[in-house]
């Protein structure tokens, strides 16, 4: 058996999510393993970096499977692709060491999430923008979300539904920026929380807006309560933009440590 990670992008507009769901609805697991083993001519299981939930879009998701199949990378990167709807696609096939595991050997998580900052709705790339009308100061953003930064516990920012042991996160960077009309947060972590990246933003957004002050954001990392932050943002804005992982893992550079982002 030859372990094999891919990297994959996607629009997930209309999948409930990437974790295989049975007939509960099309998923992103389940849609590229089919696909998977569709060249592979057997059955194959993947591992992700990490699973994104529901209208979640991915610019360079990881996973890794295994396969007796003798196949070239670039004909695992063409035949599976082949075998995917238009919404997904593999940029590339590299093989890896039987230890890598695209989810344990990851040292980070890259997200960006993205608001049309204007008075009217967007049309064009709506799938992959949220909305806000109301002005934001994006400088007061970026000052409020600094106090999240270093290894902290994050319960007032996971979802109820949240199945991880404990709530610590390290967040390595975060910044919001605005380009014209489109407001930018990106954020690295270790790790995340279900819907943490969701609920930061719908925490930051008041502080724009106006309606809290900075502090607000500190004293709901101290509070640790869920039910006293902002709301959980709209799925559309956010891409899961890339894992990181040591050089020695022998991946491309975009997912590298140091690497081309």
């Amino acid at each position: 058996m030859t372990r094999y990670a891919l990297g994959i992008e996607y629009d997930g507009s209309r999948y409930l999510g990437w974790q295989r769901l049975g007939d509960a609805g099309p998923s992103l697991q389940q849609t590229l393993e089919d696909a998977i083993s569709s060249v592979a001519n057997a059955a194959t299981e993947t591992v992700c970096a990490g699973r994104t939930d529901a209208g979640v879009h991915a610019r360079c998701q990881v996973v890794h499977f295994d396969s007796d199949a003798t196949r070239m990378p670039r004909a695992w990167t063409l035949g599976i692709t082949s075998n995917l709807p238009p919404d997904m696609a593999v940029r590339w096939c590299v093989p890896v060491e039987a230890g890598f595991s695209a989810r344990f050997s990851a040292r980070a998580r890259r997200y960006r999430y993205e608001i049309l900052n204007r008075s009217v709705r967007p049309a064009y790339q709506r799938a992959y923008l949220a909305w806000e009308r109301r002005l934001l100061d994006v400088e007061l953003m970026h000052q409020a979300a600094q106090v999240l930064v270093g290894d902290h516990d994050f319960s007032a920012f996971r979802t109820v539904h949240c199945q991880a042991k404990h709530a610590r996160r390290e967040i390595q960077e975060i910044k919001v920026v605005r380009t014209g009309d489109v407001v930018s947060m990106e954020i690295q972590a270790n790790a995340f929380l279900h819907h943490m990246v969701r609920n930061i933003i719908g925490s930051l957004i008041p502080v724009g807006c106006g309606e809290r002050k900075p502090e607000w954001i500190a004293e709901l990392l101290a509070g640790r309560d869920r039910t006293v932050a902002g709301p959980t943002a709209a799925a559309s804005g956010l891409t899961f933009l890339h894992p990181v992982y040591e050089a020695n893992c022998g991946l491309p550079a975009e997912v590298t440590v140091g690497g081309a982002a």
